[in-house]
């Protein structure tokens, strides 16, 4: 990466990191670098990526990060897990999303749960989820009038009967066995 005054790191640095190693994103010209998860993180991402993936319609398509979803050459976020248009072959970013998946940890925490919500409903992402594995926990937030909403928080063996951006039954205590 070239060397850069704070805030001034556009989408094209991005393009010069390195795939492997860590998570790089931008807001707003600065640079966020998030490191590896735990295990516990890896194992309720790969089970909510094979329980979407099951319900997915065919115009939609699941995917995990490091794909990178850049509305604009100042915002590049890498979620975990990404529902989008089941359109052409994307190779390493996307400009349009139906649903944000963020499975929390303690150092994403903040991130995830007061600064992606605002950059996503910003850019009109229509569902944004957050599951923490610890707590058992996904909250459902959806735009409404340009702002997250909170459709349901759902906890343990309750179920949540998701309809956006498709139909599908989840149980949070069933994706950390």
């Amino acid at each position: 990466m070239r060397p850069v005054e704070p805030g001034e790191f556009t989408v094209a640095d991005l393009e010069l990191a390195p795939d492997e190693g860590p998570r790089y994103e931008l807001v707003d010209g600065v640079l966020l670098v998030t490191y590896m998860s735990s295990t516990i993180h890896q194992r309720a991402l790969g089970a909510l990526m094979l329980h979407l993936a099951s319900a997915c319609p065919e115009h939609l398509k699941v995917l995990p990060g490091p794909l990178e979803f850049r509305p604009n050459d100042r915002l590049a976020l890498v979620p975990d897990l990404l529902v989008l248009p089941n359109k052409e072959h994307v190779m390493r970013w996307v400009d349009e999303l139906a649903l944000v998946v963020e499975v929390v940890v303690s150092t994403t925490r903040t991130v995830d749960q007061v600064l992606k919500p605002e950059l996503y409903a910003r850019a009109g992402v229509p569902a944004y989820w957050i599951f923490d594995p610890v707590e058992e926990e996904l909250t459902v937030l959806e735009l409404a009038d340009g702002s997250y909403q909170v459709r349901a928080v759902v906890s343990g063996n309750d179920v949540f009967e998701a309809e956006l951006p498709f139909s599908v039954r989840i149980v949070p205590a069933d994706l950390i066995e």
